[in-house]
């Protein structure tokens, strides 16, 4: 006997968003010989799915490898900044330091 209401049809749920560090701990768990049945079960992922993300994974190492050493002139900019941001961490503690102890910093001196 039909009640004149249609059958509500369960709506999907939400799809989950997977970030990249996500994605690639699943990954690194079939690459090192888990089932990917099983890791699809477990995880709730398209079987088809956890392969494109491998199948991205393995490509986008690879284009990690072809990377190009730096030139001289990049390595010396590169270490500049690195040492510029080792003193500037080193002056916010030093800074940090002293104001807790209750020393006075003079103000920065602007050149003219």
């Amino acid at each position: 006997m039909a009640t004149g209401r249609s059958a509500v049809a369960s709506k999907p749920e939400k799809e989950e968003r997977w970030s990249a560090r996500k994605k690639a701990d699943a990954v690194v768990r079939l690459l090192r010989g888990e089932s990917l049945d099983e890791l699809s079960r477990e995880l709730r992922v398209e079987a088809h799915r956890l392969q494109a993300w491998r199948d991205e994974f393995l490509a986008g190492g690879t284009e990690g490898l072809k990377a190009k050493p730096l030139q001289p002139e990049e390595r010396k900019l590169k270490e500049a900044e690195r040492k510029v941001g080792e003193l500037t961490l080193e002056n916010e503690v030093l800074r940090a330091a002293a104001r807790k102890r209750g020393l006075q910093i003079p103000p920065r001196k602007r050149p003219r």
